[in-house]
């Protein structure tokens, strides 16, 4: 019997253990929070697979600061067992079942239409109720008149565009030009678009990143075998709803999904000067070796490739520096550089535009 209780109790410590690790953990940036948000999401209330209070709890253990519930308007495959005539109800159940957590609920709804526009949601919402409208354009018009921020939802989504590149269709430009449409998904549950980069960069879109989960997360997204779920991390000016809309309206993001970093230079480069610190350890005995630590303040894995004027005495030059780790290199200078050393690495898993990776430059004394 005694056996039995300590093995019953290791067991809870190591699933407490485990509960613990698993939180997503990104350094906030030099001028703002770094919150982690998820803004697509079902539940019963329209085509998931569980009730809202398993949102919150799964968004609770994975560290989360914000989700958006996001039930279809239109499609409702469980509505004869679950008649539910309010499609605020879910967004109800779990502002309350949020309530013991530091954990945000945005109101939101997603606007389900054929191509085109397709499917977009509507974050910051007043009354899902009102969306209920038939024709596109009027129900982008009717969430806007809410205060919506709306983006569009998998353009590059096989059910919508045969060959998986989206296209901006005549509304849609009518939609940006009329201020009705305001990000993109580059990242929707297992899929990622460049294409879809590059119209966020061409229209002037925020990027958006989420797991569109409708099953379970850990099921979906392997996180007991180390995966994880795919976030966008919104640069806010404090831990607040209303911060978070401001933010992504001015279009202060980055995606993260299976370990790449997606999103516009100029909110990319803050990150990665926060997520990687370069420091000098000295010079390696009487040699003109310069021992460098690399420090990764980050759940992402970043894999950098050498692209200064000097060799490593023992690594090539695509460097692989884990989660939350230090990696010491070794410089090979050369001779006596009395300005200091300058290292240059492209960050390969940071995308900042079309087949356009990150940059990250240090100076270092000896």
């Amino acid at each position: 019997m005694r056996i039995f209780l300590f093995l019953l109790v290791g067991v809870i410590i190591g699933a407490q253990a485990q509960d613990q690790n698993r939180a997503i953990e990104f350094p906030n940036t030099k001028d703002y929070l770094t919150l982690k948000c998820d803004f697509h999401i079902h539940t019963v209330f329209s085509d998931g697979s569980v009730w809202p209070n398993i949102r919150v709890d799964e968004a609770v253990r994975d560290g989360l600061d914000a989700i958006a519930l996001t039930e279809h308007i239109e499609y409702q495959p469980h509505q004869d067992d679950l008649p539910h005539p309010d499609r605020n109800r879910s967004y109800e159940i779990a502002l309350e079942q949020a309530k013991p957590y530091d954990l945000l609920i945005i109101h939101a709804s997603e606007i389900t239409k054929d191509m085109p526009p397709g499917h977009a949601n509507a974050l910051f919402i007043q009354d899902a109720n009102k969306l209920i409208v038939e024709d596109p354009y009027e129900a982008y018009k009717a969430a806007r008149a809410q205060g919506a921020f709306i983006f569009w939802n998998h353009p590059n989504w096989v059910n919508q565009q045969d060959n998986g590149i989206p296209v901006f269709s005549d509304l849609h430009e009518k939609l940006l030009r009329e201020d009705l449409l305001h990000g993109i998904e580059v990242v929707n549950d297992i899929t990622y678009s460049e294409y879809a980069l590059k119209l966020a960069e061409d229209k002037g879109l925020t990027v958006i990143g989420t797991s569109d989960i409708h099953g379970l997360i850990d099921w979906q997204f392997k996180i007991p075998e180390g995966g994880h779920r795919p976030i966008n991390l919104v640069f806010a000016k404090d831990r607040s709803v209303s911060s978070i809309k401001e933010a992504l309206f001015a279009g202060r993001t980055v995606a993260w999904y299976n370990n790449i970093l997606v999103g516009k230079e100029e909110h990319m480069k803050p990150l990665l000067e926060s997520i990687l610190t370069v420091s000098s350890n000295g010079m390696m005995g009487p040699s003109s070796i310069l021992e460098v630590d690399l420090t990764n303040h980050s759940d992402a894995r970043l894999i950098l490739k050498n692209v200064s004027g000097y060799d490593f005495y023992k690594d090539a030059d695509i460097i692989e520096i884990l989660p939350h780790s230090t990696k010491r290199i070794e410089v090979l200078t050369e001779r006596v550089v009395e300005e200091g050393v300058s290292l240059s690495f492209d960050v390969l898993n940071a995308v900042i535009g079309y087949k356009k990776t990150a940059h990250v430059h240090y100076t270092l004394d000896k």
